[in-house]
């Protein structure tokens, strides 16, 4: 099985289409309340933009649905996401980042 990594927007989306069928769970309902509070895009959105941001090097899945998720306006929110790895970000990849992310606010 394989690891796929979902932005709070797909989530959304996903527990929207599960609602429809049955009743959630306690902790869904949490999940879902949650991502319908922080999402800022449509599931269609958050997932292209996911893609283009995986094609920055040295971005992975985890951290470019991170940083749909958040939405960074600025350098210090972008780097916030990098704290804990152990990979610099120079300021033309934060750039690249920055101006991906404001194409779809």
């Amino acid at each position: 099985m394989t690891e796929e990594f979902l932005t709070l927007a797909e989530i959304k989306a996903l527990l929207d289409k599960e609602q429809k069928k049955r009743e959630l769970t306690t902790e869904q309902n949490y999940a879902h309340e949650h991502a319908k509070q922080f999402s800022k895009l449509s599931a269609k959105d958050a997932k292209k933009l996911a893609k283009e941001l995986t094609k920055i090097e040295p971005l992975t899945p985890a951290q470019a649905c991170k940083l749909v998720d958040l939405m960074p306006r600025y350098p210090e929110e972008v780097r916030a996401v990098f704290l804990k790895e152990r990979v610099t970000v120079d300021e033309e990849i934060i750039g690249q980042i920055l101006d991906k992310v404001r194409e779809y606010l």
